[in-house]
């Protein structure tokens, strides 16, 4: 006869804690000082900001063709079962560095000319001078020792920020749907709380 199971089994160590709904910007890794750089950067900005109508109206249209185009690539994004080239991937290679380039541009536009003026000279080089190529050889060199050929190929074919004309796609796959589960594992909904968070004191800054 089976034993029935004991609810007082001690839980297994092995299984994976869910995740909460929204992670914090200070969690620990981002207390490295890069990461804190950048958020100080921008509380320094939100500070300083001095919105008008005009330039939230401006800006906000920035920020949610960036946001837009990040969910549209987390809800394809496999970490680390596959290499994904469906979605925006099939256009660019980083459709969530080119989101939060945009995002990040909305966010300056949205603070006022003042703050636009230093904020965007100053993020487009720290951009394109520094992150972006750090993090295209980073992650370079994972994909194709992951990936091998087939990074090789999609890297050839696809280009990095500005979009292709048409959807790049291995004859080897179909479509891949976009997935809300997919959004969730890559956190990507914090990034969107944050920030309509961060717009809603700009807003508040202009009305008060």
């Amino acid at each position: 006869m089976a034993q029935p199971i004991s609810s007082d089994a001690p839980p297994d160590p092995g299984a994976e804690r869910a995740k909460p709904l929204l992670r914090h910007p200070f969690r620990r890794k981002k207390l490295a000082p890069r990461p804190l750089s950048i958020q100080a950067s921008a509380i320094l900005a939100l500070l300083a900001a001095q919105p008008t109508a005009a330039s939230l109206a401006a800006g906000f249209s920035l920020v949610a063709a960036g946001l837009v185009l990040r969910l549209w690539a987390t809800g394809h994004l496999r970490k680390t079962d596959e290499l994904t080239v469906s979605g925006p991937y099939a256009f660019l290679r980083h459709p969530l560095y080119a989101g939060a380039l945009v995002m990040g541009t909305g966010f300056a536009v949205m603070a006022g000319p003042r703050v636009a003026a230093v904020a965007l000279p100053l993020g487009f080089a720290f951009f394109f001078l520094y992150y972006l190529p750090r993090k295209e050889r980073i992650e370079t060199e994972r994909l194709a020792a992951a990936h091998g050929g087939a990074y090789r190929t999609y890297r050839t074919a696809v280009p990095a920020l500005v979009p292709r004309s048409s959807g790049w796609r291995p004859r080897a796959r179909g479509p891949t749907r976009w997935s809300s589960g997919r959004v969730r594992e890559n956190d990507e909904q914090s990034v969107l709380a944050w920030a309509l968070v961060s717009a809603a004191a700009l807003v508040a800054k202009w009305w008060l």
